[in-house]
């Protein structure tokens, strides 16, 4: 943070007071600081930074009861309210598999954790917020009325984090799309003996590309270019269809997942914004640049998604079909309504 550490952290905290209804990224982008910088320039001021270990954090949180849980990337905020249940711990990625609450955990980017204390509207609302080395948001926790206060003062107590003045790092750029010419044959060859979905990225690891490299490169019938507007046309067809669905948002550090259906949609400006009892995703409709259409093979059918990516190559969302009670991936209403969606250039075509 410098290093005149304390006049900058007056500084910020004097910014927060003045903007009290700016969205804490949205302050520190104009202010030119991390997101985290905002929440340790509050320590002493209602934020306790906490020790780092998302297995003892996470145990923590499974004890709090009902909350709401927030994952985000620079595109689209995910919320969902329920309880952290069914912990498991990796040395990797972690894992929460609640009824509500869905995460994947990657360990190495919860680098800088605060309890943050804040009055609101006349009523302390208290949270959990994860930074990573940059000082961007990983994943926060918000508590609600009928979660453990007791719990909350317990876990203060036993995960006090160390005292000083955090150091982020700077911004790793956006990966690029990236693939290989000369692998197009094996990609799809390798594509074609997939049995799980989760063997894709193994796949593009092993011959040195990304998700949107490979994407670009692997045509039909693997992928099929959608227009930037097919995101939003899904919404709409899902909410209207009652459609259960899985939604992925997330970041380097957590994915956040919905299941269950999808219905009160609300646009405001350039958000999309799905405003459902215990689930809440809001979408900068226009950051989206790519949309694709994927099929994977897996042992219970074709697995397909809509995945969306913003102008620099970042995965922003991707939708799923929830599976049928046989466990099937292939859902044939899903399939339906990927058909409905608009093509690559097809927009431009029927003007």
């Amino acid at each position: 943070m410098g290093a005149d550490t304390s006049i900058q952290a007056d500084a910020i905290r004097a910014a927060i007071t003045d903007n009290p209804k700016t969205r804490a990224r949205d302050l520190a982008d104009k202010l030119g600081v991390p997101e985290g910088a905002l929440v340790a320039a509050q320590v002493g001021f209602g934020a306790v930074p906490l020790v780092a270990d998302p297995t003892r954090l996470t145990l923590a949180i499974c004890t709090l009861g009902e909350v709401m849980a927030l994952t985000r990337n620079e595109s689209a905020v995910h919320e969902k309210v329920g309880i952290y249940e069914n912990f498991r711990a990796g040395e990797h990625a972690s894992s929460v598999i609640a009824a509500d609450i869905d995460l994947r955990i990657f360990s190495r980017h919860w680098v800088h954790v605060f309890a943050v204390e804040k009055v609101v509207d006349g009523t302390i609302r208290r949270s959990i917020q994860v930074f990573d080395a940059a000082g961007d948001a990983v994943h926060k926790v918000f508590l609600r009325e009928r979660s453990n206060i007791a719990m909350w003062d317990l876990m203060l107590r036993d995960l006090e984090g160390p005292e000083g003045e955090p150091v982020f790092e700077d911004r790793a750029p956006v990966e690029a799309a990236k693939g290989d010419v000369v692998k197009v044959e094996t990609l799809r060859q390798e594509w074609d003996r997939m049995t799980d979905t989760h063997q894709f990225m193994r796949l593009t690891s092993k011959l040195k590309m990304n998700r949107l490299g490979a994407y670009r490169m692997a045509g039909e019938p693997y992928v099929v270019a959608l227009d930037p507007s097919a995101v939003n046309h899904a919404l709409q067809a899902m909410s209207e269809g009652s459609l259960s669905v899985m939604v992925f948002v997330g970041n380097k550090g957590c994915i956040q997942i919905h299941s269950g259906p999808i219905n009160k949609l609300v646009p405001m400006g350039p958000w999309q914004n799905v405003m459902d009892p215990g689930f809440n995703l809001h979408l900068r409709a226009d950051h989206v640049a790519e949309v694709w259409l994927v099929t994977k093979p897996t042992k219970r059918g074709p697995a397909i998604s809509i995945e969306a990516f913003d102008a620099r190559g970042m995965l922003i969302l991707q939708c799923f079909p929830l599976r049928n009670k046989d466990g099937e991936d292939h859902v044939a209403a899903f399939s339906a309504l990927t058909d409905t969606l608009p093509r690559l250039g097809q927009a431009e075509e029927v003007a």
